[in-house]
């Protein structure tokens, strides 16, 4: 059954979005290319969208146990991952070219799972997508997503099969990233 839903527009930065459990402030060490979301830790899901720096209409939906999904063939196939609730409350954050920005909107009331019992608190995220032009680019695409969590044990996720062009552009993701890092801390000044 529907808890709780939200539903407004984000103004998207160029990668896509953070959301889960657990406040960002960095990049995700992968990025998921080939699918629309992947883990960005155990709290939190990094979604990749069509639209690059436009809107986005995002519909997220708390419910106490799995929902059907969505028949409409207008859809994409859905996305599913596992996510620990470190807290009660959904987060959301837009990622842009060296930055990770809160993104829930002032206006909107927050968004909290419902108490339950227990130190591991698991939630189920599923993500179903659409965009109006599928060709990834800057502006509106008329794309929407519907972000639907519930209580579950941890399980597997659920994705499309990645290409290898996909763990290709990863694994480049993931050395620039380690590049980067390690840069960054070479620099830091040592203290006395």
């Amino acid at each position: 059954m529907l808890v709780h839903e939200a539903e407004f527009t984000v103004d998207l930065g160029e990668s896509g979005y953070l959301i889960g459990f657990a406040e960002h402030d960095d990049y995700p060490d992968e990025m998921p290319y080939g699918w629309r979301c992947g883990p960005a830790g155990a709290s939190s899901a990094i979604v990749l969208t069509t639209t690059d720096t436009g809107p986005l209409q995002l519909t997220l939906q708390i419910h106490d146990s799995q929902p059907a999904p969505e028949t409409d063939s207008g859809w994409e196939p859905a996305e599913e991952i596992s996510l620990l609730a470190e807290t009660d409350r959904v987060h959301l954050a837009t990622v842009d070219p060296g930055d990770v920005i809160d993104a829930w909107p002032h206006e909107e009331p927050p968004l909290h799972l419902p108490p339950a019992p227990g130190p591991d608190r698991w939630i189920r995220m599923r993500l179903s997508c659409h965009a109006d032009d599928p060709e990834a680019a800057i502006g509106d695409h008329g794309e929407r997503h519907l972000i639907q969590l519930w209580p579950a044990p941890a399980t597997p996720p659920v994705h499309p099969t990645a290409s290898e062009e996909d763990l290709q552009a990863r694994a480049e993701y993931a050395a620039n990233r380690s590049a980067l890092l390690a840069d960054y801390t070479t620099d830091l000044p040592v203290p006395d």
